[in-house]
């Protein structure tokens, strides 16, 4: 029974160094789960995203240039009002009595006017009169002087008369143009959508500070003002088709355009790190939506460029590498797909699938981004598979060569952060 020991204690250190030899042989890596989507060609649009408030297009703030006791205000908020419309009247009791008080003026000033013409004409003839006795040698120079001296003074009393005449008229004027101010009325067509000041209270008017009695909108036409990052104004022109939806009505959205793009830019923390670009963009709706109101929140959706039968890969498929780790061949064709950033080369890539499972990073050149694709303009053939997700797998662990294991995405997918969507073409 000896020999028949040694068998076993043989066979068994046979597989001890068996195992051992296995343990030391390198094992392939294990297969990384990944979803994979297919490139595609379709329509592609690029969407500028952003936020405000609904107003109306024409606002007009009434206010007095006089100042006064608001004695009537015949409308409310809400009402409808039509262009010169009365809206309110200052009391007009001062402004009708300066007006009389003007106008008894003028006519003092008109009969100064008459008695200065009596004067002139009563003056000339004595003019007439001394230098005819003094042809006939009946009167000296002395005398035709002094009548000439008379004359004169005559005639400038009437110039000064006809020229506080004047004067006066323009008193007048303006007494009388203040007197129609009392009278408050609407420049617009339009809703009353405000009201600062009740019937009793005083009305300050002035020339350097507005003391607004109420506001007038024109609802019928209303537009939405948003800020535009300086990257995405340039794509933006007037006339452009917008989407909005405003956050009190959920599940609605309405129709608009580009009517202004601003030519000077917003800066916010000008000289600081958080400094901020931006462009004023209003945005007009197509027709006022039942129960909008101006100060509600709205979204806009701004289609700035559309691309048909466009190669088209998932957002989330596309990330950037830095240059030095990447294969050194390119496909056949391309030149340079790469970006220097902050003095390091980066390489906008996507992995595609190869026949054995295997990803391979490949440079792209990217067009225009909607939310939830991105044109490829560059770099990828339709019908090839691409690894999209998951993100951090795509973004920082996924390497060249790695093999993979199609796994289906698990739930929706995650709902872009609400922001100015644009793209950089590479």
């Amino acid at each position: 029974m000896t020999w028949w020991k040694g068998l076993i204690a043989g066979v068994l250190v046979l597989a001890v160094v068996g195992i051992t030899v296995a343990g030391f042989r390198d094992r392939p890596p294990p297969a990384t789960e990944v979803q994979v989507a297919k490139v595609k060609k379709g329509t592609i649009s690029r969407v500028i995203i952003g936020a405000g408030k609904v107003e109306a297009s024409t606002t007009v703030k009434i206010s007095s240039n006089l100042s006064g006791d608001l004695v009537e205000r015949p409308v409310e908020l809400g009402d409808k009002v039509k262009k010169g419309q009365v809206l309110g009247r200052i009391d007009p009791r001062p402004f009708i009595a300066a007006a009389k008080q003007a106008q008894a003026a003028v006519s003092g000033a008109r009969a100064d006017i008459s008695t200065a013409q009596v004067e002139v004409d009563r003056t000339r003839l004595e003019l007439d009169r001394v230098q005819g006795l003094t042809k006939r040698g009946m009167a000296s120079s002395a005398e035709v002087d002094r009548a000439k001296s008379d004359y004169d003074s005559a005639v400038a009393r009437l110039a000064s008369a006809q020229q506080r005449y004047h004067g006066q008229v323009a008193a007048y004027e303006q007494a009388q143009t203040n007197m129609s101010r009392t009278t408050l009325g609407s420049p617009i067509e339009g809703t009353v959508i405000e009201l600062t000041r009740e019937i009793g209270e005083r009305v300050r008017g002035s020339d350097f500070s507005e003391d607004t009695v109420m506001t007038v909108a024109a609802l019928n036409s209303m537009e939405v003002k948003i800020e535009v990052g300086e990257h995405e104004v340039v794509h933006l022109r007037n006339g452009q088709h917008a989407e909005l939806s405003v956050d009190a009505l959920e599940g609605q959205s309405f129709e608009g355009s580009v009517v202004e793009i601003a030519q000077k830019a917003t800066i916010k923390n000008p000289g600081t790190e958080s400094e901020v670009t931006t462009f004023p963009v209003k945005v007009a709706l197509d027709s006022r939506p039942p129960g909008v109101l101006p100060g509600m929140s709205s979204e806009v959706r701004i289609t700035a460029e559309t691309h048909e039968n466009a190669l088209i890969v998932p957002i989330q498929a596309v990330t950037v590498r830095p240059d030095r780790s990447l294969p050194d061949s390119q496909p056949p064709g391309e030149t340079s797909l790469s970006a220097k950033k902050r003095g390091e080369t980066l390489a906008k890539i996507v992995f595609v699938v190869d026949q054995d499972n295997k990803a391979r990073a490949r440079r792209v050149r990217t067009g225009i981004a909607s939310d939830t694709d991105l044109e490829v303009l560059d770099g990828l053939k339709d019908g090839e598979r691409v690894v999209e997700g998951p993100f951090r797998t795509v973004s920082k662990e996924l390497k060249d060569g790695d093999p993979l294991k199609e796994n289906a995405p698990k739930g929706p997918k995650p709902a872009e952060p609400p922001g100015t969507k644009t793209a950089v073409r590479g």
